[in-house]
């Protein structure tokens, strides 16, 4: 290649994501700060000295917690992309996921573990191999109950993986006593930080020295819950148009083997795309039920496909500025 060329393209991609960094300014994010000059001054969120977590008062004023409360701030302040589309997707799924997680007398906060670990995107899939809202293991997710197969992964399934992420947290606090081990511990598993507890004599789950990505883990919910509570603090101003809606749906019982869904979604008014999008569970062309087993299939409503902006209601009013 030549040599004035090989320079010249990573100058060309900063170039195009200074353009898109603009784009994104000026649609969704308002200045946090402006001098006299008009020119913008970024400034980070302030660090607490105590929150809230499920009831419980953390104390973040220590210079270790502070430290890294303040590294989670820091992230999603800038992390623009992610950070927006996030609140949007929530307000799809958390009317969803809210009412199953009060049903197993699981905590409210519990809903931005989820949004930590998928970014409230039902598609999501580590490297790792972990998948759906939840990001369930092919083997935790079975033994919570989830049906994983290459025909059918129930991981992607809003409502089964909820109901599984439950059973997951209530059997976790049945064995800490407290939800701030309980949510370390869906990161690093049960085992992992009763170890640690033992090991490291003390059972305050944020003064175990553990791996990074642990370590950080429960500050990154804290941050999350920041900003869910006031997205404006963080530079993001949404307006309710913004936000995308539920879906409106019905449904349909199936018993019996599909061996066409393609075919099926015609048969229903609607797409084989759109009835993978609303069935994410639903892996490959075909459903077999085996052993009888009913599978619950959502068909979008014709007449409420359409996005209309002017119709989206914000599921926290906290979440816009209109």
């Amino acid at each position: 290649m030549n040599l004035k060329l090989r320079f010249f393209l990573p100058s060309a991609r900063i170039i195009m994501l200074c353009f898109a960094l603009l784009f994104i300014s000026a649609n969704c994010i308002l200045p946090k700060n402006e001098n006299e000059t008009g020119t913008l001054k970024l400034s980070c969120v302030e660090v607490p000295r105590y929150m809230i977590f499920c009831n419980d008062t953390i104390d973040i004023r220590r210079y270790d917690r502070h430290e890294r409360m303040d590294r989670e701030l820091m992230a999603f302040s800038f992390m623009h992309s992610t950070s927006i589309q996030t609140i949007k997707r929530a307000n799809r799924y958390f009317p969803v996921i809210i009412p199953i997680l009060k049903e197993y007398g699981v905590p409210e906060d519990f809903k931005y573990l989820m949004a930590i670990e998928s970014a409230c995107n039902p598609l999501a899939r580590s490297g790792a191999g972990a998948a759906g809202l939840w990001q369930f293991m092919p083997t935790t997710g079975k033994e919570f109950g989830l049906e994983v197969n290459s025909n059918i992964d129930e991981r992607y399934h809003v409502i089964k993986s909820t109901h599984a992420a439950c059973k997951y947290l209530k059997q976790a606090y049945y064995k800490f006593g407290d939800w701030t081990s309980v949510a370390a511990s869906y990161n690093a598993g049960q085992g992992r930080i009763s170890q640690q507890q033992d090991e490291q004599y003390t059972n305050e789950t944020l003064d175990l020295f553990l791996v990074e990505e642990t370590a950080r883990y429960v500050y990154r919910i804290l941050a999350v819950k920041m900003l869910f509570e006031n997205p404006s603090k963080f530079g993001f101003n949404l307006k309710s148009s913004d936000l995308y809606p539920q879906v409106k749906y019905r449904t349909v019982e199936v018993r019996e083997d599909i061996t066409d869904i393609a075919r099926f979604a015609k048969s229903q008014g609607t797409t084989y795309a759109l009835i993978r999008n609303l069935n994410p569970w639903i892996r490959r062309n075909s459903l077999h039920c085996k052993n009888g087993r009913k599978y619950i299939i959502m068909i979008p409503d014709k007449d409420e496909m359409d996005y209309n902006p002017d119709f989206t209601i914000p599921y926290d009013k906290k979440w816009v500025i209109d």
